[in-house]
């Protein structure tokens, strides 16, 4: 197994490798758009320059591992059990990258939405250094394990604590995310706000998918300075989206605001259908802080603009995470060095 300067390293050099955009990978993500039709080039290009940027940046690296007591190999190397999802691509990266730094060994079972790139990273890295597959296992099913990551749909979550309840565990549930506006906002925050709402089309646990707005708000303003989104209707599936629930709004007469792209429904609910973003007014801070806090278990992160001593994440940010930013708020490295 590789001590924790040679898993450091490997990491970099696949950052560097990533970087440059090996032929074969533009392949690999044809391919994998194929496989999930809400992949799109441009959104797999993304998540790699996030995570090539990110994750696998040295410098970055190093400042995350030194603040914790990673020792070069755990005193027992444990086997991992790694569930991933599929609903953006390469979204279970951080949690193998975690159990890698780790030093552990992980066992994964891939989304059949996203099962193309993952393979293809795992070949850069035993190109990289002969000892990587030591390290990671890729199967069609978890065995021998001694702990459990797993991440998933609420449905499933109860699937994997029945299965899996036994073993040290992190079982993630549906979240998402929820933005804070005040009516002060600019043009640019706003179009800042558009990527935390539409990269991904919506469908990741960081995108904002409610609205938090003071009483009043004007909508026409916000739906005017996002039309800069409006190409966003010629993916077919999201387009299918809105054009149902618009017609489902109209029909039952629900009162709601609409571009010809996006919808705004009043609803306290957190998560939102594709291309429908929930709004629900606070009347104050301490309503808000209020409302917030009640439904802290679906949020994800808050976006917002910065303020002094809040967690609040800049508008256009939502899906540019950093190693510090954990799942469900669980610091799944310490949960790793925990075992």
């Amino acid at each position: 197994m590789m001590q924790l300067h040679r898993r450091t390293r490997v990491l970099a050099d696949l950052g560097r490798q990533l970087k440059e955009r090996p032929a074969e990978l533009q392949t690999v993500v044809n391919r994998a758009c194929t496989y999930n039709p809400w992949f799109t080039p441009q959104s797999v290009w993304q998540a790699l320059e996030t995570i090539t940027a990110n994750y696998l940046n040295e410098a970055e690296l190093n400042h995350w591992i030194s603040g914790y007591k990673i020792h070069n190999l755990p005193q027992t190397v444990k086997t991992i059990g790694l569930v991933m999802a599929g609903n953006i691509p390469m979204v279970g990266f951080h949690d193998f990258l975690s159990i890698f730094i780790s030093g552990h060994k992980a066992q994964v079972k891939l989304s059949a939405k996203d099962n193309q790139l993952f393979p293809y990273i795992v070949s850069l890295l035993e190109q990289i250094d002969a000892e990587f597959h030591q390290h990671l296992q890729i199967t069609e099913q978890l065995k021998g394990f001694d702990a459990v990551i797993a991440t998933g749909s609420n449905n499933s979550a109860r699937y994997f604590e029945h299965y899996f309840g036994k073993y040290p565990h992190i079982i993630r549930k549906n979240r998402s995310s929820v933005a804070i506006l005040t009516g002060a906002e600019t043009p640019a925050e706003i179009d800042l706000l558009g990527k935390d709402v539409f990269d991904y089309y919506g469908l990741g646990c960081r995108n904002v998918s409610k609205l938090m707005v003071p009483q009043n708000y004007h909508f026409p303003y916000l739906l005017n300075h996002l039309e800069h989104y409006a190409g966003i209707m010629q993916h077919h599936k999201y387009k299918n989206n809105y054009d149902y629930y618009r017609s489902v709004y109209l029909l039952n007469r629900q009162p709601h605001f609409a571009s010809d792209f996006l919808i705004l429904l009043e609803n306290s609910a957190v998560a939102s259908p594709v291309s429908v973003v929930h709004y629900e007014f606070y009347a104050d801070e301490n309503d808000l802080s209020n409302k917030l806090i009640e439904q802290h278990e679906q949020i994800q992160c808050v976006v917002a603009a910065p303020q002094p001593g809040s967690s609040f994440v800049p508008f256009g940010s939502a899906q540019q995470p950093r190693l510090s930013d954990y799942a469900d708020h669980t610091d799944t490295l310490q949960f790793l060095l925990g075992l």
